[in-house]
């Protein structure tokens, strides 16, 4: 049996488009909030971000089968748990220093979106922070291109539910109670995809 897979598709690109995005949540947070506790909501049947973090209590969410890592630090607890299915995320308010979603805002519908990011929200302590990563809005026919060679998923593109521009994300973040001076957004990838934080 090999190495597990890092998202819930194939593609010959997945491992390494994984890898880019927890490379860039990574640069995102502060040193002094990557030593607390994160959840990670959408971290896939192999959670990479937690895995190669150094917080002290890791928690992962996602609505497929989790594969635990052979070797990670600190404490991890993996949930399955769809968010579109349900209500609240299973935590009291306050309870995070970090919450991330990585390449997840494109997989969830618009009103369902907007639920899951006030509960994130609810989830980070006062100063916590929310980070989250997406493909950029102008990337659909790329992406489909590269589906059709086998480079990346067409399991995970075919569940696209939406594509967002920086404007956009930055408007769900705000609809979710983020005061808008404490969000910041960008792109890595030469544009190719988004990135956004928002403070608590």
């Amino acid at each position: 049996m090999g190495a597990p897979r890092v998202t819930r598709g194939h593609g010959r690109l997945e491992g390494f488009l994984a890898r880019r995005r927890v490379h860039q949540a990574k640069r995102l947070i502060p040193s002094e909030l990557a030593a607390g506790r994160v959840l990670d909501v959408g971290c896939g049947s192999y959670p990479l971000f937690l895995a190669s973090t150094g917080f002290a209590e890791k928690y992962g969410l996602d609505r497929v089968p989790i594969s635990p890592p052979a070797s990670v630090t600190g404490s991890l607890t993996l949930l399955r748990h769809d968010v579109h299915q349900a209500g609240r995320l299973p935590f009291e308010a306050g309870f995070f220093d970090v919450v991330t979603m990585l390449a997840v805002f494109e997989h969830i519908e618009p009103r369902p979106l907007d639920h899951l990011l006030a509960e994130a929200r609810r989830v980070l302590r006062p100063g916590g922070l929310f980070v989250m990563t997406t493909p950029a809005h102008w990337t659909g026919p790329l992406l489909s291109l590269l589906t059709r060679v086998g480079m990346v998923s067409g399991d995970e593109i075919e569940e696209h539910q939406g594509s967002y521009g920086r404007a956009e994300i930055r408007a769900a973040l705000e609809r979710a109670g983020f005061a808008p001076d404490e969000i910041r957004v960008g792109f890595f990838e030469a544009g190719m995809n988004n990135w956004a934080t928002a403070t608590r």
